[in-house]
């Protein structure tokens, strides 16, 4: 019960920070959310340690809680990344994860192909196969649970532990991108071509096609999702 009242506060301060319902500077008495949400000091109090961790609040001295600005947020962390892609921000989450994929998976796939295990190799190449039957077949679910695998697959490949560490990251936008529909009912036939590419370069030791392939699967995502962010203003 304490976990799923903890969960309770952090869903409910999270996405309304992250939404701007509470906005920056905003200053919230912890007794007042134990108060509105039912909850005891202890929960209150262990749900603010993460909201803290996450750079959305910060305790201040007699008067509780400070809303912390955007600049501060742990925008990596996949919980904010989910919490803005379900509102209002969607575009601008979508956008930012998008081109931080485009710049990072193709230098990771080339990597992958100098570095990776040869039993990392041999997986991405039976996912890749697995993923081309099932988006042949519709089922949107797998496809995705198995989409995941793959990216995850390749920064793990690359040898480079900061790539490697983006695989949660990289994660929440696939399942944005899905939830929201955003994807087409039967993937691409090239999609799912070029992901097999990737894998048969990466197995075969060639770092410069699987460089290519991964950025053409990079080109093919921003031109099929770009609509969801085309009028969305960008920040300095």
């Amino acid at each position: 019960m304490s976990s799923r009242l903890h969960s309770l506060v952090i869903e409910n301060l999270g996405t309304r920070i992250v939404s701007g319902e509470l906005a920056p500077g905003t200053s919230l008495h912890t007794d007042s959310i134990e108060e509105a949400l039912g909850v005891s000091r202890s929960v209150v109090r262990e749900a603010v340690r993460v909201l803290q961790s996450l750079g959305l609040v910060k305790p201040v001295p007699r008067l509780g809680l400070r809303i912390r600005p955007r600049a501060d947020w742990n925008v990596f962390d996949p919980e904010i990344i989910r919490w803005r892609i379900a509102g209002e921000q969607k575009g601008a989450q979508l956008r930012s994860l998008t081109e931080l994929r485009a710049a990072v998976e193709p230098a990771a796939a080339e990597l992958a192909a100098q570095h990776s295990p040869d039993d990392i190799a041999a997986e991405l190449m039976a996912v890749a196969a697995r993923m081309r039957a099932v988006g042949r077949a519709g089922d949107l679910q797998t496809f995705l649970d198995l989409d995941i695998q793959f990216h995850s697959l390749v920064l793990a490949a690359s040898g480079n532990e900061m790539f490697s560490h983006l695989r949660n990251v990289i994660g929440e936008v696939l399942r944005g991108r899905t939830d929201y529909g955003l994807m087409p009912d039967h993937p691409h036939e090239e999609a799912l071509q070029l992901h097999v590419d990737v894998a048969n370069a990466i197995q075969s030791r060639d770092p410069d096609t699987a460089r290519n392939a991964m950025d053409r699967i990079m080109r093919r995502t921003i031109a099929e999702v770009e609509q969801v962010w085309l009028d969305t203003p960008r920040e300095h």
